[in-house]
């Protein structure tokens, strides 16, 4: 009999899903509805099972209602959902044999495993794990690689490298895995960015402690190092990342870099180093899609338990495209005007308190900030990163001056948001680079002008696409 009830709840809940497949997007059903795992059904009840209260609560607030209305469009009764995490699945399955236990004579525990971890040397945030990640079409494959790894660390994917760019999530999903292998294993994590690496082993140089890093960083099982493109132009510390990573790579141990670009257009790293970078698998993060932006928005909405009407989610999502943490950044900015002024939030407030963090991340007639970047360094044969970069090599000041002269002249940017692009420069270096083309265009230098023109039909014929 129980077998049978297993059935028919399998039987449900796969014609169940595929109700729902019709009703929301591919995306959004993969996002959700693939980290839901089926319980039981007893009395017109059937339990759902998360793998946390995060995801418990996003999911009944969104989708619970849409379970119901699926199952019961069935024709076979009235089904209510409930929602539990594992925790709770694991607890009510137990039950039973702990009673079976309880009747056999004691036996000594093993003392449990203590954790090698050294809890001061890993600086985790809590709050990124893969429950409160939102994968979409543009992170599926990074989210699966980082759980893969996360699970078998050292045994799939070693080493492995996310790039893309900034707010998609990269960080979020390193530490993902450092909390994953914490919080299942026995295994020794280290997380650092590149930037604390460098600083470390200069500081170590300078104590003559040299000894002391290397064991840090050499006798960990899992080693994730953030933003590895601030390791341009640093020999001795590339160096010593070499020969860290071939420790830990010769003896099975598992690798995770992160970069804000793909690794063939770092500059000023050694080949060998790079050639350790391309070894395993690299993947990029593309900016989430509409389906994914607006799962982005909810899930943030019910983790900061604050309700927002869809036309206000559907007005962010459709104006910030490129960066996830714009997207959560607007949510904050509600979310304290509300709480602040005691103050509902209508679609005419978000615009308003909106205007200039939709402004700095918006598309303008079709052209893009990112788009006049990528065709200036195209053209000059150089990276969008050292046009956006501090370089002040002749070859990259006159492409980035005729950036930022084109991004004035082309949208309706102003100069303070071109700057916040360009690395976070001031507006007077905009200013000033749009006012020394100008005074190029106006001399007898045709070169110019003629470069110019060009730009502007290649940049005019790539937005339209």
């Amino acid at each position: 009999m129980a077998s049978d009830n297993k059935d028919r709840t399998a039987e449900l809940w796969e014609r169940a899903n595929a109700v729902i497949k019709e009703r929301i997007p591919e995306s959004e059903y993969k996002t959700w509805f693939t980290r839901i795992n089926l319980g039981s059904l007893e009395d017109g009840k059937i339990t759902l099972y998360a793998n946390s209260a995060f995801f418990r609560d996003n999911f009944s607030k969104t989708y619970k209602s849409l379970v119901e209305d699926a199952l019961n469009s069935l024709g076979e009764g009235n089904f209510a959902v409930d929602v539990k995490i594992k925790s709770q699945k694991a607890e009510s399955e137990n039950k039973a044999a702990d009673k079976e236990t309880d009747k056999l004579p004691k036996v000594q525990k093993d003392k449990p495993l203590e954790r090698k971890t050294n809890r001061k040397d890993v600086v985790l945030n809590s709050a990124y794990t893969f429950d409160s990640f939102v994968p979409g079409d543009n992170s599926n494959f990074a989210y699966s690689a980082c759980l893969a790894i996360a699970k078998n660390p050292g045994s799939v994917y070693n080493p492995c490298l996310i790039y893309g760019g900034v707010g998609l999530g990269k960080t979020h999903l390193l530490q993902s895995i450092g909390n994953y292998v914490q919080q299942n294993t026995n295994l020794k994590v280290m997380y650092v960015t590149a930037e604390n690496f460098t600083n470390e082993f200069i500081q170590s140089i300078n104590d003559r402690t040299t000894r002391q890093f290397q064991n840090k960083y050499r006798k960990v099982s899992v080693l994730l190092i953030d933003d590895i493109q601030f390791l341009q132009k640093k020999a001795e510390t590339q160096n010593e990342l070499f020969n860290t990573f071939n420790d830990l790579y010769d003896t099975g141990r598992q690798i995770v870099f992160t970069c804000d670009r793909p690794v063939e257009e770092l500059k000023d790293i050694t080949d060998r180093l790079r050639s350790r970078f391309s070894r395993g698998l690299n993947i990029d993060i593309q900016p989430p899609d509409f389906e994914t932006r607006m799962a982005i928005l909810r899930a943030k909405c019910n983790e900061k338990k604050f309700p927002i009407n869809n036309d206000v989610l559907e007005y962010i999502a459709n104006n910030i495209s490129s960066n996830v943490r714009a997207l959560e950044s607007c949510i904050t900015k509600l979310m304290a005007y509300s709480t602040l002024l005691q103050k509902d939030i209508s679609i005419e407030t978000a615009k308003e308190q909106l205007g200039q963090i939709i402004n700095s991340n918006k598309d303008t007639s079709g052209i893009s900030i990112d788009l006049i970047i990528k065709t200036v360094a195209s053209y000059y044969n150089v990276s969008s990163y050292d046009i956006k970069g501090k370089s002040k090599s002749q070859s990259i000041v006159l492409p980035r001056k005729i950036a930022m002269y084109l991004c004035r002249n082309l949208t309706d940017f102003s100069t303070t948001e071109i700057a916040s692009e360009f690395g976070g420069k001031n507006h007077t270096t905009v200013i000033y680079s749009i006012e020394k083309v100008e005074s190029l265009l106006k001399s007898s230098d045709n070169d110019t002008s003629a470069v110019i023109e060009k730009l502007k039909n290649q940049i005019k014929n790539e937005s339209k696409r």
